[in-house]
């Protein structure tokens, strides 16, 4: 179920995206270049590799870290990228918004990560990092 949400919220930003960058060619305006990179990187490839891993191990898709990460990320996500487009198109206002856009979508990176190691076995052995 949550490998299936990532999915189909990665594929709505892919068509954002593509939807940025042929409007940005077409008006040969491309002061939106990072927006557009935003939502392909943190929209399309991120959540489409978060569904994979959620695919791999459905343990830790199931988890409240894994459902913490889907809401933070996604609830973080288009303010985020809503503020920087404004911020590029002169409105400094926006700037507090980014930032904590930026710091939501970290933290749930953060979540993530935490529910990955868990999920791929890695604990501590003897006071340092195991991997394997």
């Amino acid at each position: 179920m949550m490998a299936n949400r990532c999915i189909r919220l990665a594929g709505i930003y892919l068509l954002i995206g593509m939807t940025l960058g042929i409007a940005m060619g077409a008006s040969e305006n491309f002061a939106l270049r990072p927006v557009h990179a935003h939502v392909n990187l943190l929209g399309w490839v991120g959540l489409a590799l978060a569904a994979g891993v959620f695919k791999l191990w459905p343990e830790f898709a199931g988890s409240r870290l894994a459902t913490a990460f889907f809401w933070l990320y996604n609830g973080a996500l288009p303010p985020m990228l809503g503020a920087l487009a404004l911020l590029l198109l002169g409105h400094p206002g926006a700037l507090p918004i980014l930032v904590a856009g930026e710091l939501g979508v970290y933290g749930a990176t953060l979540l993530f990560v935490v529910g990955l190691f868990q999920a791929t076995g890695a604990r501590r052995r003897a006071g340092r990092l195991a991997f394997g």
